[in-house]
């Protein structure tokens, strides 16, 4: 089969980790007779300095007419001005919108090579951590009316959420169906003792709910959930919330997980061209420097051979390949610890294709 894949490097390490991502999958294509054809495009930093925009339309386009999206990262000091009218980060807005990629798909998952890299206690962490977070994309305060505004003399801003029935319904059977593939606990996360789109999405994810009789359905509290990420995470498989919610849990679960060097992500729609990006930043202080953690991003395409292209077989190598290095005791900067054997970026991507 042959596949178009957009590949947008980005800025800081994303080139780097890019480049070793689409060596695997090009051996992945070799092994399996596949054939992965790339163009590379411009978004974020580097494309504010060459084409004066986060998101040169030409890169939307390409995005459209592919088969999936492969980033690696976006964002920097350089760009770094909060009353930037123009920032990096517009683009990744942009893309899941120009794309109408409006659910998110974050695992966060504890390799078990790696359980000394958690801050958790093992009392906590017990035989694993291993959660789903389904996160809506394209909604919320990040899409929402804003502006500032002056009055009596005093300056203010403002940020509108806004949820419709349609956006939560879409989201939520995405959820349902992935608690049905895996434990059939669903959590769902709001804010509905004060917020009007909360009460919205919780009285949509019960109606859904009865269409999935078989998942366990439960509500809680943002603040709730944070708390509980830390204190037992595993009682959570599947969590379903909004854009800002999710963007914030999300990450945390990352964390507790050891580093968030390790984890993908799969932003998906309707249509079969998902876009597919490492959770961790640009990380711009050791760009360059070819020390940066690879292993997200190759994940990050495992899943896009999973999802877009419906490639189980040749995503689970890959996967497979990621953990067999790591019990082999190779470890990039991120996540070293004591008696483990560091190396590089290029190294721990060579190592994977070995594995391959």
């Amino acid at each position: 089969m042959n596949y178009k894949v957009a590949v947008i490097p980005g800025d800081g390490i994303g080139p780097e980790v890019v480049e070793q991502t689409v060596n695997v999958l090009n051996y992945v294509g070799d092994k399996f007779n596949h054939k992965f054809e790339y163009e590379y495009l411009l978004a974020g930093g580097c494309a504010i300095d060459e084409k004066g925009t986060p998101l040169p339309e030409e890169t939307l386009e390409a995005c459209k007419k592919a088969d999936a999206v492969l980033l690696g990262a976006v964002g920097g000091p350089k760009w770094d001005d909060p009353n930037a009218k123009v920032r990096p980060e517009q683009a990744l807005l942009g893309l899941r919108g120009g794309l109408n990629l409006y659910c998110n798909l974050r695992p966060a998952l504890l390799y078990a090579p790696l359980k000394e890299a958690s801050p958790l206690k093992d009392s906590i962490i017990g035989d694993g951590i291993d959660i789903c977070v389904v996160r809506e994309l394209t909604g919320g305060i990040y899409f929402g009316e804003r502006g500032r505004e002056e009055a009596d003399g005093v300056k203010g801003a403002y940020d509108t959420e806004r949820y419709n029935v349609n956006e939560v319904r879409r989201i939520a059977k995405i959820a349902f169906e992935t608690a049905m593939k895996r434990g059939k606990k669903l959590t769902s996360v709001d804010k509905a003792n004060i917020l009007e789109t909360s009460r919205l999405w919780r009285s949509v994810i019960e109606e859904v709910s009865k269409d999935y009789p078989e998942v366990k359905v439960n509500h809680m509290y943002v603040d709730n959930a944070a708390m509980q990420l830390v204190r037992d995470p595993r009682q959570f498989d599947v969590i379903v919330t909004s854009n800002m919610f999710g963007d914030i849990l999300s990450d945390e679960a990352s964390m507790i997980t050891g580093s968030i060097g390790m984890l993908p992500s799969a932003s998906l729609g309707d249509g079969k061209n998902g876009m597919y990006e490492p959770i961790h930043g640009s990380a711009p202080d050791i760009a360059g420097k070819g020390v940066a953690n690879p292993l997200a991003t190759i994940l990050s395409a495992a899943m896009m051979l999973k999802f877009s292209f419906n490639l189980e077989k040749e995503a689970k190598v890959i996967e497979d390949a990621v953990i067999k290095v790591l019990e082999e005791g190779y470890r990039t900067g991120d996540i070293m610890s004591p008696g483990m054997k560091l190396v590089g970026t290029s190294e721990i991507g060579r190592l994977v294709l070995e594995k391959i």
